[in-house]
C-alpha cells in the first residue's frame, strides 16, 4: 500500500513521527514536495518526487501518473485542502475540503462560526495590497489583533492598541508579505489553551491539551506548553461544538482557544496534529501509537472505542527563543537524561554560527526542552534546573 505524503520543508513531526509510523504499518511512502532537495538530504532512502503541492491539480496529476494510492496525507497547515481534494478525487478517506478551508482561512472561520451561531467575534478582512488606512473608518474594538488571513505559527500576529498602531502594523506585514490578505479581529481575553483531538468521522477522542505561555505583547510567541490531561467538561463541550460547526472531526486536530469567565472561544484551528515536538511528547505521555492511529484513519480504518491512553502523565515543553537578531555563538548540545523520575530531552534547533534576524515567531526558537514524568511539580523543578544550568548567547 502506498502513502502519498504532501510536504513543504522537512519537519520533526514527519521525520520522527509519521515516517517511522508508516514503516511500522508496512506502507510504501512517496513524498510529494516543491522542495525535494532538503527532503532528499534528510531522507535519502525515500522516494521523493517534485510537485507543485500547493496546486491540488498538480498533486492529482502526479499521483495519477505514478503508483495507485492507498492514502493521501499531509501534516502541513498549508496543504490540508490540497490533500483533501486529491484524496477525495481518488475516492480515498479524507477530511472535508470545506472544513480544511475554513480552518486555514481565518476570515472564513470567523464568518462561518458567526453564521452557524457558534460564536461571534468582531472581524474584518483587508484584501491583499489594499491601503490599511481604510481600517480607520471601521468601528474597530481596541485592543485588536492583526494577522495574515492564512498565516501560521503566530508569525506577523500583532496586538494594536489604537488606529495608528493598527495601520502601522498592517503596513509592516504587507511589506513582508506582498499579496497577502490580512484579518483584523477583536482581542479575545483569557488564558490560552489547546485541545488535541483525533477522530475517524464516526467517533472522536479527546487527547487532552496544553496550557500555553506566551511572550509579552504585542507579539504572541509560544514559549511554553504545560500538559493538561483533561480540561473541564463544560470547556471541552464548548470547543467541540465550535469544531462541529466548522465540520472538523476527521483525523488529528490542534485547536487553540481562550477561556475567560468560563467561556471558551476559539483562536484558531490547525487541522493537523500539534507541532513543535509537542506531538512527540503527547504520544509518549499517552503511551499510544498516536501517529499510526492518525495514518490508519486516512487508510479508512476505524479508531478503537478506547485508545488505552495513560492518564497519569505530567509534562511541559519549553521553547527557547533568541532575544535578538544575530549569530548563535554559545548553546548546549543535544542531551537526554532522567532526573528524579523526570525524562528530559533537549534538542537544539539552530546550529552554532548561524545568523538569523528576529522574526517574533517560532522561527526564533534556538532549542526545545521536553520534560515528562508523573508529577507536575517534579517536572517543573527538573526542567527549571536544567535550563538554569545552560547558556545561550547571541552575538549581534
Amino acid at each position: 500500500m502506498r502513502l502519498y505524503l504532501l510536504a513543504l520543508n522537512p519537519t520533526d513531526s514527519v521525520s520522527e513521527g509519521f515516517l517511522p509510523a508508516a514503516a511500522r504499518l508496512g506502507l510504501d511512502v512517496t513524498v510529494l514536495t516543491d522542495q525535494p532537495e532538503p527532503h532528499r538530504r534528510r531522507h535519502p532512502h525515500l522516494e521523493i518526487l517534485p510537485c507543485d503541492v500547493r496546486d491540488f491539480r498538480a498533486v492529482i496529476t502526479r499521483i495519477a501518473t505514478h503508483h495507485p494510492a492507498a492514502a493521501v496525507f499531509t501534516n502541513s497547515d498549508h496543504l490540508q485542502t490540497q490533500a483533501a481534494l486529491a484524496a477525495d478525487y481518488f475516492g480515498l478517506p479524507a477530511k472535508d475540503w470545506r472544513a480544511t478551508l475554513r480552518a486555514k482561512d481565518k476570515a472564513q472561520l470567523r464568518r462561518h462560526l458567526a453564521a452557524a451561531g457558534a460564536d461571534t467575534v468582531w472581524s474584518a478582512e483587508l484584501p491583499a495590497d489594499q491601503d490599511p488606512t481604510v481600517l480607520t473608518g471601521l468601528d474597530v474594538p481596541y485592543p485588536c489583533v492583526v494577522k495574515p488571513r492564512e498565516g501560521v505559527a503566530s508569525e506577523d500576529v500583532v496586538l494594536a492598541d489604537g488606529p495608528d498602531e493598527l495601520v502601522r502594523h498592517a503596513k509592516e506585514i504587507q511589506s513582508r508579505r506582498p499579496g497577502a490578505a490580512l484579518v483584523v479581529e477583536e482581542y479575545l481575553a483569557g488564558e490560552l489553551y489547546t485541545l488535541e483531538t483525533l477522530g475517524d468521522g464516526r467517533i472522536r477522542h479527546v487527547l487532552g491539551g496544553f496550557h500555553t505561555t506566551l511572550s509579552a505583547p504585542p507579539h504572541f510567541i509560544e514559549q511554553r506548553h504545560t500538559f493538561v490531561p483533561a480540561h473541564p467538561e463544560p470547556v471541552v463541550a464548548q470547543v467541540l461544538a465550535q469544531l462541529d460547526a466548522l465540520g472538523v472531526g476527521f483525523g488529528a486536530c490542534h485547536t487553540e482557544f481562550v477561556v475567560h469567565q468560563g467561556r471558551a472561544r476559539i483562536i484558531e484551528v490547525n487541522y493537523r496534529v500539534i507541532g513543535d515536538q509537542c506531538d512527540l511528547m503527547l504520544a509518549q505521555l499517552l503511551g499510544i501509537p498516536l501517529f499510526e492511529h492518525i495514518l490508519r484513519t486516512h487508510l479508512g480504518e476505524p479508531l478503537p472505542a478506547d485508545l488505552g491512553a495513560r492518564t497519569d502523565g505530567a509534562a511541559r515543553i519549553d521553547h527557547l527563543c533568541a532575544p535578538a537578531a544575530g549569530t548563535l555563538t554559545a548553546a548546549p548540545e543535544a542531551t537526554e537524561r532522567t532526573v528524579d523520575g523526570v525524562r528530559l530531552t533537549y534538542r537544539p534547533l539552530r546550529a552554532l554560527g548561524e545568523r538569523h534576524e528576529l522574526y517574533h515567531t517560532n522561527r526564533d526558537y534556538v532549542g526545545v526542552l521536553r520534560a515528562t514524568g508523573t508529577d507536575q511539580q517534579a517536572v517543573d523543578r527538573a526542567a527549571d534546573q536544567l535550563l538554569a544550568a545552560q547558556r545561550w548567547e547571541i552575538t549581534p
